[in-house]
């Protein structure tokens, strides 16, 4: 009895001092003052942990998202209608990963009813896997979309270096441009060779952001890129 109560008197003791010292341990990471949002987290090494929205004086709490420290890649905040319902959606990007050919974004997107609601966004991996087909040999690398066809010359590539096939998952970029959702899939052919991007368009159907569009553009069409070039691209109204 006399060790229960030693034991029950220490915890008593440490808890509410861990509570305390990890109480003020927020900062904030990113904000926009137009809309009164901001995001708060705790600093673990090279990472934000344990997030905090204020959102217009309303705090919600997500222990477990991540995003580095790095302030380049600090979350992206976006309050926008990207579903055409007439009613702004809060889209929050996070980065979990940067490096030489890395990028590694994930994408929550919440729509106001009483409290921010979570809206589920396909998978741009388990997108790509179902509607894209992908072939790499010596010569060439191509990307089939449905019936169209790209082709990207890969001759000046030392064959030992090239992958099986076509990669995807090394860069997975989120943005929203012109009110639509939108994400960037690069596709990888060696460990230091990209060949184009798959940009996927998203639309809010069946209670959930579902591809609206899936095409390639290879590098050397960057400039009908939206996510590098100009944004009135014909992909962004299909």
């Amino acid at each position: 009895m006399k060790k229960y109560m030693i034991l029950v008197t220490i915890l008593l003791f440490l808890v509410p001092k861990n509570i305390e010292a990890q109480s003020g341990e927020y900062v904030v990471v990113s904000k926009s003052d137009k809309e009164n949002i901001t995001l708060y987290a705790k600093k673990f090494g090279s990472l934000y942990r344990d997030f905090k929205i204020d959102f217009k004086g309303e705090t919600y709490f997500r222990p477990f998202w991540m995003n580095v420290t790095n302030s380049t890649y600090a979350p992206k905040i976006n309050y926008e209608d990207i579903n055409k319902d007439e009613k702004k959606e809060l889209i929050i990007t996070l980065t979990k990963g940067y490096g030489t050919g890395v990028l590694d974004e994930e994408v929550y997107v919440y729509r106001y009813t009483n409290g921010l609601i979570d809206e589920l966004v396909d998978n741009p991996l388990a997108n790509i896997y179902k509607n894209v087909k992908t072939k790499l040999i010596r010569e060439k690398a191509e990307v089939i979309i449905g019936d169209k066809v790209s082709i990207v010359d890969t001759k000046s590539i030392e064959p030992s270096h090239l992958f099986e096939d076509i990669g995807f998952g090394s860069i997975v970029d989120y943005e929203v441009i012109k009110k639509q959702l939108m994400v960037r899939v690069s596709g990888q052919i060696s460990p230091a060779m990209f060949i184009g991007d798959i940009i996927i368009v998203y639309e809010y159907r069946d209670k959930m952001y579902q591809a609206k569009t899936i095409e390639f553009i290879p590098y050397y069409l960057n400039d009908k890129n939206p996510f590098y070039g100009p944004t009135n691209y014909s992909i962004l109204y299909n």
